[in-house]
């Protein structure tokens, strides 16, 4: 090889790792978050479990990803490490769909179907017809689609590249001669682990093994030890990605090594001394791109039928390698940065984080409305704690989603993110409302005012109104109720109000010299942060509602929605104006 095959070698490995990845980067935006969801979710079963790692795997065209995501998803505490070691299998057998697809770079001959399924015929034709469809379709699917057509075109068209650069190489007495040195089985291993532990996909590096079987050169005997030593490589992802996770974490990247490791091991001792007693002709044959899809597709079949039995010692192998030592709860495990590449899971993860932040709101909010009538100093002890927890959680989401910001979306997964913001915001000042009822409630009791009879009937009429509606708030955000957020509308109708009839009330009892002027100010104040809870919850309604239907800005869906005078949103209001009244 010259100076200039070299270049050519290098600029077809650049335009194949490329194609590879933005391939498999479509492919994981078309299928959104729903694969990552169903990994989540896994059952008990290990079959179960084999099938799903091999089939996800084999969409995102990435073993690597695939455990990567695993690592990530056992930090978070969204699964356990039982439930990956079959996973993790299965994407061992499901990244060989890549070389099968690289296999049709073999296909040649002179008839016509030979002609129309080799990589010069169909390449070109799925590179126009991605290209059309990425840039005048207005779908994001079929625009994904288009991408994903554009990506193997440009892997295969490196892979032919690649081919070309090398051609010369089957008479180059030097490359002859490392060949017969890498059928030397550990020193086979030994390349492809390092190799494919640099560029960080085996199918990546069988790929280029695949291109370099094109020149006829390589033997079965040198390529099938560099084959065993790319498995073991591909467990470098993993392992960077647990570095700074926690233990169990770590132990699913020791499980992928394990695997790894023992598979060659195990496989090539097997193979190896059954060669050495019976003589496998095939092994002095020159190496095909359909023979290596083969030899990387059964040996990990065969590992796994070898390895599943014995997952549970796998398990404790990889617990015993990494102990969980006990350490404080980590509020936010499941804000995993690893989650930042698959932002319609990322925002589901927020999504719960959040609907678990209202739940603490309601809570001191109820807290808050009980204190009217029974201050106790300890409970409202509570409400500050909460509330500086709260703020915390504030920080710490909208950090998340100002990272998730950065990340490729579609509009849907950006209309996400603004809500969620816009949400989380709305509910810290619930909380901060809560606090500041709370407070004014201390002022009474340090001050010895006291509410009249009537005045603590009104209040508890509103403050029951006012605790429904939180709690649907909560609904809204954990389940996108849009009945939830049309509730929640009527009862704002309803709590404003009350507000004004208690308030005139108030008026009427000052006449009446039932209440005093000073009371009045603590009257005025706690109605006032009992409506800003209610204009917040109502808020939260309105951007779930307002996502749904995006011809109207926040502000002006808002005002929309106060205008609605719906039947269903009218009997929400007749019910609930019926229900408190005072």
């Amino acid at each position: 090889m010259d100076f200039f095959s070299i270049l050519t070698l290098i600029g077809g490995l650049s335009l194949f790792l490329f194609g590879m990845n933005y391939m498999g980067d479509s492919l994981k935006k078309l299928a959104g978050s729903q694969l990552e969801m169903i990994l989540s979710k896994l059952t008990s079963s290990r079959f179960n479990g084999f099938l799903l790692g091999l089939g996800v795997t084999a969409v995102i065209q990435s073993s690597s990803a695939t455990m990567v995501m695993l690592v990530g998803f056992v930090n978070a505490g969204i699964m356990k490490l039982v439930q990956t070691t079959s996973v993790l299998m299965g994407a061992n057998v499901g990244t060989t769909v890549t070389g099968w697809l690289l296999s049709t770079s073999g296909i040649s001959g002179t008839s016509v179907i030979a002609k129309l399924f080799a990589p010069s015929s169909f390449t070109p034709v799925l590179a126009t017809v991605g290209l059309v469809m990425n840039l005048f379709s207005k779908s994001d699917r079929k625009k994904n689609i288009g991408s994903i057509l554009i990506g193997f075109a440009i892997l295969m068209f490196g892979m032919e590249t690649m081919s070309d650069a090398t051609s010369g190489l089957q008479n180059n007495p030097h490359f002859m001669d490392l060949l017969t040195d890498l059928s030397n089985p550990v020193l086979g291993i030994l390349v492809g682990t390092v190799f494919t532990a640099i560029i960080q996909s085996s199918s990546a590096s069988v790929g280029i093994l695949q291109a370099l079987c094109l020149t006829n050169a390589i033997p079965i005997s040198s390529a099938l030890p560099v084959i065993l030593g790319m498995n073991i490589g591909a467990a470098v992802p993993p392992i960077i990605s647990a570095i700074n996770g926690n233990a169990k974490a770590k132990q699913v990247a020791a499980s992928c090594v394990y695997i790894k490791v023992i598979s060659v091991a195990v496989v090539a001792s097997g193979f190896y001394a059954l060669h050495a007693l019976i003589g496998f002709s095939f092994m002095s044959e020159n190496g095909t791109v359909f023979s290596l899809a083969f030899i990387h597709t059964a040996f990990n079949l065969i590992s796994t039928i070898i390895l599943m039995p014995f997952c549970r010692g796998i398990e404790k192998l990889s617990e015993m390698t990494f102990k969980n030592k006990p350490h404080a709860s980590n509020l936010f495990k499941s804000l995993d940065t690893r989650f930042l590449d698959y932002p319609g899971f990322a925002a589901r993860k927020v999504r719960d984080l959040t609907a678990d932040v209202a739940k603490i709101a309601e809570d001191s909010v109820d807290m808050a409305l009980t204190l009217l009538s029974d201050y106790k100093e300890d409970i409202k002890g509570k409400i500050d704690d909460q509330e500086t927890m709260i703020d915390l959680y504030e920080d710490r989401l909208n950090a998340y989603l100002v990272a998730l910001s950065g990340q490729p979306m579609n509009p849907a997964e950006s209309t996400e993110v603004t809500t969620l913001s816009h949400i989380i915001n709305n509910v810290e000042r619930i909380s901060d409302n809560a606090c500041n009822i709370a407070e004014t409630t201390k002022e009474m009791v340090d001050r010895n005012i006291v509410f009249s009879e009537n005045a603590l009937k009104e209040m508890q009429v509103i403050s029951r109104a006012l605790k429904e509606m939180v709690s649907l708030s909560v609904m809204v955000i954990s389940e996108n109720d849009s009945i939830a957020a049309l509730k929640i509308e009527a009862l704002n109708k309803v709590i404003t109000e009350l507000s004004y009839e208690m308030k005139s009330n108030h008026i009427t009892r000052q006449h009446n010299r039932e209440c005093n002027a000073e009371f009045g100010f603590i009257f005025s104040s706690l109605l006032i942060n009992i409506g800003r809870i209610a204009d917040h919850c109502f808020s939260i309604a309105v951007y779930l509602l307002q996502r749904e239907n995006r011809t109207f800005a926040p502000h002006e869906y808002k005002s929309q929605m106060l205008n609605d005078n719906t039947i269903r949103l009218q009997d929400f209001y007749n019910t609930y104006r019926t229900t408190y009244t005072i």
